[in-house]
């Protein structure tokens, strides 16, 4: 299994290709940032950053197929970054260094609240 920060090619191992995934800025980064946001957290610690590498393990397709892919699916990714951000801010908040939710459900809502949603405006060409 590898996981990398940098998109790499594809790598033949034994008879076959192995996807190289794209850790870090796909997945851990946006979300650590979104669960300090929605959590208000003051800053990043090593504690957040094993909070966020869990969750994501937790997320694995890996962990039901060993030959499963190490990472979820990128269409999975919405969701995997709710759960993600929301460790991130229940350690902020284990921490002292965010506010105290009164329970992970308020957490979770400030999480899926503060995501972002690409939504464009219908362009109209005039002639």
């Amino acid at each position: 299994m590898i996981a990398t920060g940098s998109p790499l090619a594809p790598v033949a191992y034994e008879g076959r290709m192995i996807p190289i995934a794209q850790c870090n800025n796909v997945f851990i980064f946006p979300a650590v940032g979104l669960g300090v946001i929605a959590s208000g957290a003051r800053r990043v610690t090593d504690r957040m950053m094993l909070a966020a590498a869990r969750a994501l393990g937790e997320k694995s397709p890996a962990r039901k197929n060993p030959s499963g892919s190490l990472l979820p699916a990128v269409h999975d990714l919405r969701s995997v970054a709710v759960e993600i951000a929301t460790a991130v801010g229940q350690e902020a908040q284990r921490a002292g260094l965010a506010f105290k939710a009164s329970a992970e459900e308020l957490l979770r809502a400030r999480v899926a609240a503060s995501q972002w949603a690409p939504e464009y405006s219908q362009l109209t060409l005039g002639e």
